[in-house]
């Protein structure tokens, strides 16, 4: 016979309200005896109604989570950590990809409106107005879009940019190039201002090539466009760019980074596997996914907005070498050194 929350009452020595209030609205109940009870549950072999519960609080505990391109290693951390994190909270996750395609998601927000309690729209191609009108159809928090009056986690692009910039300044590159990503990223965006404004500020030039596919096709056909430009130094993306350029670069034999440094976005695992090793810059997509979902439950139990922004990292590896403008006979450890001096 299957165990029923009759059941659960009993052997916790609680209400059957209680039990019923420690699945659907947790946080009403106090921790001990939330603790309890869900240990009590979890004994039994006792799994809640999941329709019935719906019906009574009006909720699915049921997230969707769309990504731009979920073939896009950048994506698949954040992916995992948002469901191992909603499913502490007993919440699913629903994936959805748009394959970079603003119609494709503004069709999957729609389709997936009633069937969950919210969205995480995660760097949406969709435009600010597209996205207003759906929060009116469900709640939504979004990654890596600042939007005024919406909920949302972005990493500090900005800052790793400029860090980013400022290495290969100080490693002696005065001329550098910016791969730029998809027109409607709000991250290609914010790269490229920051960058800019860093290479002004350290007396370099600052070329900007696209927009481009966030893949790494785009940053190999985009090698001779690289070359013709004369710069010593690229900024890509991210990191799928970076390591399609890096891979066209030495098929044409260019040396990385003795005739150009590059430096990528992201941080996935492949940027620590090719040779030479990719410097670039990590994002936190883990924690993203964990403040997301946090940031959207805790907008569906009190109406809570706001921001979240998550700090990015510049990781030094072998992609960057000294440019023409270097110490003399300084090796790229020795310049990172001194250019923190």
């Amino acid at each position: 016979m299957a165990v029923t929350i009759r059941d659960v009452a009993k052997a916790s020595g609680v209400h059957i309200s209680t039990v019923s209030r420690t699945f659907s609205a947790p946080h009403l109940v106090n921790p001990e005896t939330r603790t309890r009870v869900l240990a009590t549950a979890e004994q039994l072999g006792y799994r809640p109604n999941r329709a019935a519960r719906a019906l009574i609080t009006g909720r699915t505990h049921n997230i969707g989570l769309i990504v731009a391109d979920i073939a896009n290693p950048f994506f698949p951390p954040m992916i995992k950590a948002a469901e191992t994190h909603a499913r502490r909270r007993d919440y699913h996750v629903f994936v959805a990809d748009t394959d970079e395609d603003p119609v494709v998601e503004a069709d999957l927000v729609r389709a997936l409106a009633k069937q969950v309690d919210g969205i995480l729209l995660c760097s949406p191609r969709m435009s600010d107005d597209q996205i207003e009108l759906a929060r009116r159809e469900v709640p939504l928090v979004v990654v890596n879009r600042l939007i005024d009056g919406l909920p949302a986690v972005v990493m500090d692009v900005g800052t790793g940019a400029r860090s980013a910039v400022r290495h290969l300044v100080d490693l002696g590159h005065r001329h550098l190039v910016y791969l730029s990503g998809p027109r409607g990223s709000w991250t290609n965006r914010e790269i490229r201002k920051a960058a800019g404004a860093a290479a002004r500020a350290g007396g370099a030039e600052l070329t900007v090539l696209g927009p481009h596919q966030p893949i790494s096709s785009a940053g190999a056909d985009a090698a001779e466009a690289v070359l013709a430009t004369g710069a010593t130094a690229v900024l890509a993306y991210n990191d799928l760019m970076a390591i399609g350029l890096l891979q066209a670069l030495q098929d044409r034999g260019v040396a990385v980074p003795e005739r150009i440094s590059v430096v990528g976005f992201d941080d996935i695992a492949a940027g620590a596997l090719v040779r030479p090793t990719l410097t670039t810059v990590a994002n936190p997509t883990a924690a993203a996914g964990r403040a997301a979902v946090d940031m959207l439950l805790q907008q569906g139990d009190d109406g809570a907005t706001g921001q979240v922004t998550l700090r990015t990292d510049l990781v030094i590896r072998n992609s960057t070498g000294p440019g023409p403008y270097a110490p003399a006979g300084a090796t790229a450890t020795q310049v990172a050194a001194y250019a923190k001096e």
